[in-house]
């Protein structure tokens, strides 16, 4: 069984983070911007580690046997709570592990529903269209994504 450890931000070197982020493959599923540097990511961060403190919303990074393979995080958005799951494409047979535990994460926080909003370069998910309330085309930063309304059972 895979180990997957979950670790905040302030636990992180900033360092640690750049190949991840700035990787093309993991890059082409993200809305455009700027390569990061060590000085832009540690902003990036600290906005991060802010977002984590508010009520109703975790923000980790993601380990996998010893290595940072990604970050997830239950952010609130446009007044919703939206899940965040971007693993490095070595490890993108996690994500449905790491949906999973966030899942729990957002049932531990009495959230009743959360959205995830998937670029429009990633596939459609079979599996989140069985289990999601909607499934919708939306505008998010002039870019378009798909968004799967998620209820969370209590």
């Amino acid at each position: 069984m895979i180990n997957i450890e979950y670790l905040r931000f302030n636990d992180i070197e900033p360092s640690d983070f750049l190949p991840l982020l700035n990787s093309q493959k993991v890059r082409k599923h993200l809305i455009d911007h700027e390569l990061f540097t060590v000085d832009t990511l540690t902003t990036w961060m600290n906005s991060k580690i802010e977002v984590d403190a508010t009520s109703g919303c975790k923000v980790r990074g993601i380990v996998c046997e010893g290595e940072l393979a990604g970050w997830c995080g239950i952010q609130f958005e446009d007044e919703k709570y939206e899940i965040a799951i971007i693993i490095d494409d070595k490890y993108w047979g996690l994500g449905k592990k790491v949906f999973q535990d966030m899942m729990f994460w957002a049932k531990e926080f009495n959230h009743a529903e959360v959205y995830i909003n998937f670029l429009h370069t990633r596939p459609d998910y079979k599996f989140l269209k069985k289990i999601a309330k909607s499934v919708y085309e939306t505008e998010l930063f002039g870019s378009k994504f798909t968004s799967y309304q998620l209820q969370i059972k209590n």
